[in-house]
């Protein structure tokens, strides 16, 4: 089954594969302009790979839970998506994957960040 994440954020909506439930990849992310327009990009995405089943990150536990959660189901209920769709803690992952990339990266913006950090939820959700 082919899987995929997404890590949503304002900016940037990182985005990771695992084409055989075992091994992730990340992906390039996807710049965020507007709502309408990064639902269309994930959905190409999704489409390209085959994806069968979606895992999003969603934050558990701090003062913006509730808003970001909300964010979060809204933008996915934007999402032409039939397959299934899945939410999973992604608390830490983002520190999780700088931590990973220290002395790699050198230009923040480009996503790569974002990308690890979707990699980093799916491989959580597949232990």
């Amino acid at each position: 089954m082919k899987l995929a994440a997404i890590d949503i954020g304002l900016k940037r909506i990182g985005v990771a594969v695992s084409p055989d439930g075992k091994v992730v990849f990340p992906q390039d992310a996807i710049l965020r302009k507007n709502r309408n327009q990064a639902a269309r990009d994930v959905d190409a995405f999704l489409e390209a790979w085959g994806v069968e089943k979606l895992v999003v990150g969603i934050p558990r536990g701090g003062s913006s839970e509730a808003e970001m959660s909300r964010r979060i189901e809204h933008f996915v209920s934007l999402l032409d998506f039939s397959g299934e769709i899945l939410y999973q803690d992604e608390y830490g992952s983002s520190a999780e994957a700088k931590a990973r990339m220290q002395g790699v990266v050198r230009q923040k913006r480009d996503g790569k960040i974002d990308s690890i950090a979707a990699q980093i939820i799916l491989e959580r959700y597949l232990l």
